[in-house]
């Protein structure tokens, strides 16, 4: 989907295929053709953006095979889907049984994590609508914040530099721009943006700079507007803009919160919990770290690192950060001018959301997505956006 902003800049609005269980080309094609294209149908849009999730064995394989990336960019047509931007976070199994920590190895200081990405970004300039402004690529930020040193830092560093060039190379040899954004995440070397202002300091802002997942941004109580006047003042340019709420918790210490936060506890994903004190920000790795394992004060809310679908509130007193949804996309897009023109709406969590609000087929899956992107469309409207 596409919007205009009042500026003229054409921001694209995408959904993430990382919610789909696909880890192979084959597995590929059939997600496009049971989900995305439906979702597009559902939408009665004439084009969609997807932001495609790629595993490193399929991005190699279609770095190095252009009949298999003719193949996939046939299906894309045939299903009425146009890519701008790739997640290149989950490196594989990214709906293994238990996923967890694994989802951020390798990282940065390894040389797979930069093969992977050059791979991607070979790929998605290779994809790209010939009318598209430039492509962009998320990955993790860094790395998870134990064990990190300063030779670990100093690995990640050499790699950036290297991912950097390697971009420059592509842009030069193709005349598409592709940029990679970190992403900060809670429990990372990067968890907030203040940590990416450090973190990233002297980077090619040319093709390296942030993405910015408003679901991570609020579970660590960051001011959105504050937050963007930050990387803005670092120089580091917003790549790319992942749309998503966190679970928001008023009184963690209610019998009646904590018995409905037991349905979110779960065996795949980790899901981080923050809670504000006088002392800063505190946390837990995961949700049953903070409920029993090693419990947080319960004083102040909770915010919980669990992507809720965007147009739809848990089950009271639960709640989502919907207010902070809004404010993250008044400070991305509600400006003079955009900070980013890609959106991606990255709802992984559909699997694996209690049972009472998980899809039970998939007509249900297209039908949640589909109103996800409405929600998101109408967002944008409020804020002056036109559709393209």
């Amino acid at each position: 989907m596409r919007l205009r902003h009042p500026d003229g800049t054409v921001v694209h609005l995408a959904y993430c295929s990382n919610v789909h269980p696909a880890e192979d080309l084959a597995g590929i094609h059939d997600q496009l053709r049971r989900f995305a294209g439906p979702v597009r149908a559902e939408l009665g849009a004439d084009r969609l953006g997807l932001g495609l999730w790629l595993p490193a064995e399929a991005a190699a394989r279609l770095a190095a095979d252009g009949t298999e990336l003719d193949a996939l960019r046939a299906v894309l047509d045939e299903q009425g889907l146009e890519v701008v931007t790739l997640n290149a976070f989950p490196y594989g199994g990214f709906h293994a049984p238990v996923v967890k920590h694994r989802v951020y190895r390798p990282d940065w200081t390894e040389r797979q994590r930069l093969r992977y990405t050059l791979d991607a970004a070979e790929v998605l300039a290779r994809l790209l609508p010939d009318d598209a402004a430039r492509g962009s690529i998320s990955t993790l930020p860094l790395a998870w914040h134990t064990p990190w040193s300063s030779e670990a830092a100093g690995a990640a560093r050499a790699n950036l530099d290297e991912l950097a060039s390697g971009l420059a190379e592509l842009h030069e040899r193709t005349g598409r721009l592709v940029r990679v954004g970190f992403e900060p995440e809670p429990g990372c070397v990067v968890e907030t943006t203040t940590d990416a202002v450090r973190e990233l300091a002297g980077i090619d802002t040319e093709h390296l700079g942030v993405c910015v997942d408003t679901c991570h941004l609020a579970t660590a109580f960051e001011d959105p507007g504050e937050a963007m006047t930050r990387l803005g003042a670092a120089g580091l340019p917003v790549v790319k803009a992942q749309v998503s709420a966190a679970l928001h918790v008023a009184d963690p210490l209610s019998a009646e919160a904590r018995a409905l936060l037991a349905d979110f506890v779960e065996d795949r994903f980790l899901h981080q919990v923050r809670e504000p004190s006088a002392a800063g920000v505190v946390g837990r790795d995961d949700l049953p770290d903070a409920l029993t394992t090693d419990p947080l004060p319960g004083s102040d809310p909770w915010r919980i690192h669990f992507h809720l679908p965007l147009h739809s509130a848990p089950t009271a007193p639960l709640a989502g950060t919907g207010a902070e949804l809004t404010e993250s996309l008044r400070a991305l897009v509600g400006g003079e001018r955009p900070l980013t023109d890609h959106l991606e709406v990255e709802t992984y969590t559909w699997t694996v959301l209690p049972p009472d609000q998980r899809p039970t087929d998939d007509a249900g899956l297209v039908t949640g997505i589909a109103a996800e992107l409405r929600h998101a469309q109408d967002q944008l409207h409020s804020l002056g956006l036109e559709d393209a």
